[in-house]
């Protein structure tokens, strides 16, 4: 790949913007300066920058704010959330492209087997979430709503977080091979998390919906990323870099292997394309 140069910087945010902390509260959510500059260095190149999270759309725009894009008189970022399901761009938030589906059924086959776990769907246009019990503290952007679970996916949604705090991520990463979940995709997070999703949605499917808009493709995009929902997307990608401290499933999936998040693997990496000028 040495005559290559990434036409799209797709990123993943916890764990690869941010550094992450368990118990986390909002205030580390903070941008370093090595990986503001690379970001900014991307965009000098001519390089599309695509925020691609697990979180909701409004739990990422903070994030756009924070690393300053778009630029000034730009045009409006590209921003893939809900590990795919909602296409946006900012600011102002535009829908471009959503996927929903009925999670119900999946949702009663995970409780069967975790009937303490917690529930929760993103109030779309409003910024909270519908959840059947409140979530630990800072596992959630904005307001919680308390309402019964057959109400929370009484209709179709684009993502459902399942949340057990007395389980672990192999509990449901076994629980989820187990039970098939017919009709709908999941990713089991970093603990017991797991997101469900429409059966074919994934960061690159939303990546696959930004690129075709910009008359890109797969093999023009860099993306990087450190968990388990990012492993579709970096298998697609051009060049799919895995942080430091994923997990090994993780960086089987990619091409690469970066520094650690707290090690600022992902300017690392951006500065392998976009190095910083001499002076």
């Amino acid at each position: 790949m040495a005559d290559w140069t990434p036409r799209v910087v797709a990123l993943d945010i916890d764990g690869t913007l941010l550094k992450w902390v368990d118990g986390q509260t909002e205030d580390y959510e903070t941008i370093t300066a090595p990986v503001h500059d690379a970001v900014h260095r991307a965009l000098d190149a001519g390089a599309h920058i695509v925020l691609s999270s697990g979180r909701s759309p409004h739990g990422m725009t903070r994030i756009a704010d924070l690393l300053h894009i778009p630029r000034e008189d730009a045009d409006q970022l590209w921003v893939v959330a809900s590990n795919g399901a909602v296409v946006f761009r900012y600011p102002p938030m535009e829908v471009v492209h959503e996927e929903t589906f009925d999670a119900a059924p999946a949702v009663a086959a995970v409780l069967e087997h975790h009937p303490d776990a917690l529930v929760a769907v993103e109030e779309r246009g409003v910024g909270g979430y519908r959840v059947n019990r409140v979530f630990p503290e800072g596992e959630l952007s904005g307001e919680q709503l308390i309402t019964e679970v057959g109400d929370i996916v009484g209709e179709p949604v684009s993502r459902v977080i399942i949340r057990d705090p007395a389980a672990t991520a192999d509990d449901f990463i076994e629980l989820a091979a187990r039970l098939g979940l017919h009709g709908t995709d999941y990713v089991v997070g970093w603990t017991a998390w797991m997101d469900l999703s429409p059966v074919g949605v994934s960061k690159a499917s939303g990546l696959q919906h930004v690129c075709d808009a910009l008359g890109l493709g797969a093999a023009d995009v860099l993306a990087i990323g450190d968990g388990r929902n990012d492993i579709e997307m970096l298998r697609w990608a051009g060049r799919g870099v895995a942080m430091g401290q994923s997990v090994e499933e993780v960086k089987a999936a990619a091409d690469d292997v970066t520094a650690s998040v707290h090690d600022e693997g992902a300017a690392v990496e951006m500065s392998r394309w976009f190095p910083p000028r001499e002076v």
